[in-house]
């Protein structure tokens, strides 16, 4: 069970460095974290309603892994397997 729990460990630290990424590259709706790391400046590059789209379904299944694998992991350890 111990390499279960380092899987999980792993996918979650992955999942949450890559959901950080996918919430900080969403096009700034005006002063909020993403403008204060350059998503002002950029917000014309990634003004494309199919590229919005397309990152809000990346988000969300980046999402629904972390969710997924926090939710498993609870359980290893209430259970203790």
């Amino acid at each position: 069970m111990a390499v279960i729990k380092v899987t999980l460990l792993v996918l979650i630290v992955l999942s949450s460095l890559l959901l950080m990424l996918t919430v900080l590259m969403h096009k700034g709706r005006g002063g909020g974290i993403s403008d204060m790391f350059g998503g002002g400046i950029s917000s014309t590059a990634g003004s494309s309603g199919v590229a919005e789209r397309n990152l809000n379904r990346i988000t969300i299944g980046i999402l629904t892994v972390w969710t997924t694998c926090i939710v498993a992991y609870g359980v290893l350890l209430k259970f203790g397997l």
